[in-house]
């Protein structure tokens, strides 16, 4: 496993109290304003920067970076040996604001496994790894879940696949080397499992996370997400996934993200070197174990739409369809929308009748502007 740590920006830390200032609560989330987030963050000393660093898209308030000035959760009294996979897991089951506190320098925390999200605890969980932490599954361990029809994570509403909490925030954080092969029931997403609530994620790095290899309906090398709250979006927001050589995610579809059913809005991120490596698409032609589709991002499902503001799709791979992009809406409802956008050197795959690298039904509503794709 690589050592992953960088540098923080000298400016950073008066960067984030201006993002803050600027940030809203959720008690006014019909707000239109937008926040700039400054991107990217300075060159790591190991590891690509958070974020398309040549995104400029504005950013809608709710996309943005959540106020942990008040932290529930403290992780570390100021020493890296303060900061485990312990810890860690504690922080999460409580749930709120989760800040750390493990020194001055990037650190890699190693779990041994996931750390959970309840429920019944706190309708909010923010976690914020202020630039430093890296958390790492270790080639062993998916890294992050939550579950709002998991009864072991406890039931709280009688429409599980449809309520507004917990909502979950990852931000100013790397997630790395999670491996959620051996997950016998919620397959999928190497770093990250979500269903039900929100999910979003914030100046983030997923390096080198994977997934089950091959299947037709199984995916999501970093991320994984099901049944969001009144299908409102996944943001996505000044994020990498992979961003070098040596860096990508993979899994049977989806090597950066995966879903069923669900909204995404990518502003101002990056995808490239993450694969789809599965064999024979959905369903699973004959012979063949199934998927290989959407070398960055995997949407199948019906009702959904999918935006990207800001960012580069490239050098990602696929076995099957959809090398950049693989977007299938069961019912031919649901849209895409690209804007700002670089969609380019992405490789393999077939079905394409509208764009090179983007699979999707041709009846698909497609809106394409100030965008190159090829």
């Amino acid at each position: 496993m690589k050592c992953l740590t960088y540098q923080i920006s000298k400016t950073t830390f008066s960067l984030f109290f201006v993002i803050l200032f600027f940030n809203c609560s959720k008690d006014n989330p019909k707000d239109n304003s937008t926040v700039i987030i400054n991107n990217p963050l300075e060159n790591p000393e190991d590891g690509p920067p958070a974020g398309n660093p040549d995104g400029n898209s504005t950013i809608p308030l709710e996309a943005s970076l959540e106020d942990v000035s008040n932290p529930d959760t403290i992780i570390g009294d100021g020493t890296p040996q303060s900061c485990n996979c312990d810890a860690v897991v504690d922080a999460v089951a409580k749930g709120g604001k989760i800040t750390f506190n493990c020194g001055t320098q990037p650190i890699t925390i190693k779990m041994d496994r996931p750390a959970k999200v309840f429920n019944n605890v706190n309708p909010d969980v923010i976690i914020d790894g202020g630039e430093l932490i890296t958390l790492s599954g270790d080639g062993i361990t998916r890294i992050l879940y939550m579950n709002t029809c998991d009864p072991d994570q406890v039931w709280t509403t009688d429409h599980c696949q449809n309520q507004d909490t917990p909502r979950l925030t990852v931000q100013n954080i790397t997630f790395a080397d999670g491996n959620s092969t051996s997950e016998p029931e919620y397959t999928g997403g190497g770093a990250i499992w979500v269903r039900g609530g929100r999910f979003k994620a914030v100046n983030s790095r997923f390096f080198n996370n994977i997934c089950a290899s091959t299947g037709p309906d199984v995916g999501g090398g970093a991320i994984r997400v099901f049944s969001q709250y009144n299908n409102l979006p996944v943001y996505i927001t000044n994020c990498t996934f992979g961003g070098a050589d040596g860096y990508g995610n993979i899994g049977s579809n989806g090597g950066g993200i995966s879903s069923i059913g669900v909204s995404w809005t990518i502003i101002n991120s990056l995808f490239s070197h993450n694969k789809a490596i599965g064999n024979g698409g959905n369903p699973s032609q004959t012979g063949t174990p199934g998927g290989g589709s959407g070398g960055a991002i995997y949407n199948d499902g019906n009702t959904m739409s999918l935006s990207i503001y800001g960012t580069r799709i490239e050098e990602n791979e696929v076995n099957a369809y959809g090398s950049s992009i693989f977007f299938v809406s069961n019912d031919h409802s649901g849209n895409i929308l690209i804007d700002n956008s670089i969609i380019q050197n992405n490789i393999g795959g077939s079905w394409y009748p509208v764009y090179p690298s983007i699979s999707m039904h041709s009846d698909t509503s497609i809106h394409v502007t100030n965008s190159i794709i090829e």
